[in-house]
């Protein structure tokens, strides 16, 4: 059977990867609440204006390529660090061209 330094990884570099993991955890926490103020605020501006706010539009879709980043990282499915330690990244997906609102 093969030992996991045989992988290049030591019990130093797991411990340090699970410490990173640890701190994207909290930032996931911080990034959830960004995202609900986000879509709380897109919704009320629907509302009053009949139209969808694009900054925040662009904004929430960075966000949850943001998000969607650090689940790779802590999951062990990615090796690069998110942000802050890289640059942020572009959005995934362009949205959807539909002026309905439902």
């Amino acid at each position: 059977m093969e030992s996991m330094t045989d992988y290049g990884q030591s019990r130093k570099n797991v411990a340090i990867r699970f410490i990173y993991a640890l701190f994207f955890l909290v930032v996931f926490e911080l990034v959830q609440i960004v995202l609900q103020v986000t879509v709380l605020f897109q919704y009320v501006y629907l509302m009053i204006t009949k139209k969808r706010s694009e900054p925040v539009i662009e904004f929430s879709n960075k966000l949850a390529t943001y998000a969607y980043k650090i689940i790779r990282y802590i999951t062990l499915n990615e090796r690069n660090r998110p942000f802050p330690f890289n640059p942020l990244p572009e959005a995934m997906e362009e949205r959807e061209e539909d002026d309905r609102t439902v």
